[in-house]
């Protein structure tokens, strides 16, 4: 979880490559009136995250009652968006980053949907997961693959 551009999704990637589990990545399951506002520099409404959010916990459904792991990403940004995503064996990841890093790794990048200038409201947005959710925090200032090691540490996910 965390806000576009904070490498939520090369993380996530990069700890289920590892683990050899099931990556999907969450913006690919957006309706495509999802996509077209956020294109046009529209901010997501509730109204708007909530049919995704129902996708998402499909597919996070779906692989708890199949016993196969995975990771998926998902913005998460609030408390009320991971309690529809919060189920036993769930732990959110938080990928957090200063908003001055974000909006750099955002400007370099090609081909998303997401604008930068979309960052300030996903920022205004964010709650970070509390202390009675489940979750780690790793911070996004390193290499994706030294974040990935750490989620995999500190979850206790290494090989054995």
């Amino acid at each position: 979880m965390g806000v576009s551009g904070s490498g939520k999704s090369t993380v996530a990637a990069t700890v289920a490559e590892r683990l050899g589990w099931d990556f999907a990545e969450g913006d690919a399951m957006h309706p495509r009136s999802n996509v077209d506002k956020m294109q046009a520099g529209t901010p997501l409404t509730d109204e708007d995250r909530w049919p995704w959010l129902d996708i998402v916990a499909g597919w996070i459904r779906d692989h708890l009652d199949a016993g196969t792991p995975g990771v998926v990403t998902c913005s998460a940004l609030k408390r009320s968006y991971r309690d529809v995503l919060r189920a036993p064996g769930v732990v959110f990841v938080h990928v957090a980053g200063d908003g001055a890093l974000i909006a750099d790794r955002m400007a370099a990048r090609s081909g998303h949907f997401m604008p930068t200038s979309l960052l300030a409201s996903q920022l205004a947005t964010l709650e970070v997961p509390g202390a009675d959710e489940a979750h780690v925090t790793v911070a996004a200032d390193r290499t994706p693959e030294d974040e990935a090691d750490e989620v995999v540490e500190r979850l206790g996910l290494g090989v054995h």
